[in-house]
């Protein structure tokens, strides 16, 4: 990793609630602000954060996510998905989250992400995706 990256660092990134980011399942006229969504987007806002920080040959994955959905957005509005770094232990980085939306505050998450070595990182999918064919016998 590049130097700098401090606890207390801080991204805010805007979402607009477009038809894609909302759930269906209650109809048309009540599309709100899916969780998955949600999670989704306040893993990419973490991630971008640390970007910035990483070197050609490192990326970050997600290892856990606790999120609480606390009200809807309505499809046309936009959220605000604001990540602060609360610990660095290593390649461990955790985070938390406020996702506010035009009125209110609609979400509140923990994220942790682990800076991975990409050529490790192959290393260890190959060896799994030989591990199935094994066990698939193929």
């Amino acid at each position: 990793m590049k130097p700098g990256l401090n606890i207390g660092a801080t991204l805010t990134k805007r979402y607009e609630i477009d038809k894609d980011r909302t759930i269906g399942f209650m109809g048309e006229h009540l599309r709100v602000y899916a969780t998955p969504l949600m999670v989704k987007d306040v893993e990419n806002a973490c991630r971008d954060l640390l970007s910035n920080y990483l070197d050609d040959s490192e990326n970050t994955v997600g290892a856990r996510v606790e999120i609480d959905h606390l009200g809807p957005t309505l499809i046309g509005m936009w959220v605000d998905v604001i990540v602060k770094i609360t610990s660095i232990e290593g390649r461990r980085i955790n985070f938390e989250a406020e996702v506010k939306d035009e009125l209110d505050t609609v979400g509140r998450a923990k994220h942790t992400r682990f800076v991975v070595d990409l050529s490790m990182q192959k290393e260890r999918l190959e060896a799994k995706a030989l591990a199935v064919k094994q066990h698939r016998g193929e």
